[in-house]
Formats: structure tokens, sequence, C-alpha cells
């Protein structure tokens, strides 16, 4: 019994290795305190007199720094979440957005209609740049030559091409409007209607690996509708 604190005597008990002559190295002591994370459980007191340098701030106790450590890992656990918050309430506008525009679709009497309702949902209420519907027959109608270049150097692989056209294809599909990346989707369950073009002022917002559950959707309305309208 310690007569001056009337506390018991503590000795530390170091199950290791350690030689018995000679100093403990600070590489012994580190080896120690890893295999034995709750040593300063068992020994708080020991914690008190404890300081760790600090660049920015001087000297900190081990428990400062372990607090300022688990805050900063809680802002970015906090920051992370807010996002797949933000990722999460984006998807639910986009999927609605895209519900409602198949039903509005289906109500469209006519080319200029549609075009129309394409335009209000994918440019006013999704912030895209510019829709376009280049339709293989008709009055305004894509020249056969441009049809044959974009069916065989942009829908090889399937009724999608998402990225980055060449300025000649861009004056083609979007005119004057700004398209620094683009969606472009081939309609007609046999490739014969036309395509629906999609610009972004983004160079990076449309990318090869997007999905195209939604645009699967809306392609096979504009296939239902389209063929009855332009009466094919």
């Amino acid at each position: 019994m310690n007569e001056l604190s009337g506390q018991a005597n503590t000795s530390l008990q170091f199950d290791t290795d350690f030689p018995e002559t000679g100093e403990v190295t600070a590489e012994q002591v580190s080896q120690y305190l890893v295999e034995n994370p709750d040593f300063f459980i068992q020994h708080p007191s020991i914690l008190e007199a404890l300081q760790i340098p600090h660049v920015q701030k001087g000297s900190v106790s081990l428990v400062e720094l372990q607090s300022e450590q688990l805050r900063k890992k809680v802002r970015l656990l906090n920051y992370k979440l807010n996002q797949l918050i933000g990722i999460a309430k984006q998807n639910e506008k986009i999927y609605r957005a895209y519900a409602d525009l198949n039903l509005a679709l289906l109500t469209c009497k006519s080319i200029g209609d549609i075009l129309l309702k394409l335009q209000e949902t994918l440019q006013e209420e999704l912030g895209l740049a510019t829709v376009e519907l280049k339709l293989f027959k008709g009055p305004n109608a894509l020249p056969e030559l441009q049809q044959r270049l974009f069916l065989e150097k942009r829908f090889k692989q399937g009724p999608y091409f998402f990225g980055r056209l060449s300025q000649h294809e861009k004056q083609l599909m979007f005119g004057n409007d700004v398209a620094e990346s683009a969606a472009l989707i081939l309609l007609g369950d046999h490739r014969d209607i036309g395509v629906l073009a999609v610009g972004s002022r983004n160079a990076e917002h449309f990318t090869p690996d997007m999905d195209t559950l939604l645009l699967n959707q809306l392609r096979e309305v504009l296939n239902v509708i389209l063929p009855e309208t332009l009466r094919y």
C-alpha cells in the first residue's frame, strides 16, 4: 500500500519476449501497445501524463487526439451519408419524371406534341440542354446517307450511343444548340423510325457506361406511339 496516496502499488506486467537485461526499445513498447489495445483502459491514469506533439497545436493528450480523429471520421461519414441521400433524391426525381413522361406521351396526337413533351421533361425538368427527334421518313427526314452513317458508326453495338459527337454529327443532330456530350437513342423495332437525340452542356454527363433502364422504357413507349402517329 502506498502510504502517501492510500492506493495499492501497481506494477505493469508486459507479456512479451523482451530480454531480461538491457533497455526496452521503442519498437517493443509500440508492439506491446498494438497487441494490447485496451492497455490504457486498464491503466487510465497513465493517459494524464502522456503528451503527444502536434505540429499545429503544440501538445495534446492522447485522448484529445483520438477524439479529434473520431470527430473527423464522423464528419466524413456524415458527408458521405448526405451525398447518398442527395443521390437518392435525384434518382427519385429522375424516375418520377420518366414515369410521368411515358404516360403523357401516350396522349400525344402528333410528332410536334411528342417532341414538345420530350423537351418539357428532359430540358425543363431534368436540366438537359437540347432534345431533338430526327426521323428517317417524312418531309424533314434525316438524309439517307446520314442515316447510314449513324447506323454504321454509332449503333453497331445496340440502340444507344452515349458520349461525344464529332462537330459534323452535332450539327446534323442539334444544329447550333449546345451538346458537349450526347445520348442517341435509335427508334423502331426494325431500326427504321429515327433517332431521339439529347444533348448536355456537360462533356462528362453522357458516358458509355450509363444505365439504360429508364431509357429502355422510354424507347419502348416511343416505338409504340410513333408508328401510329406517322401512320407507318
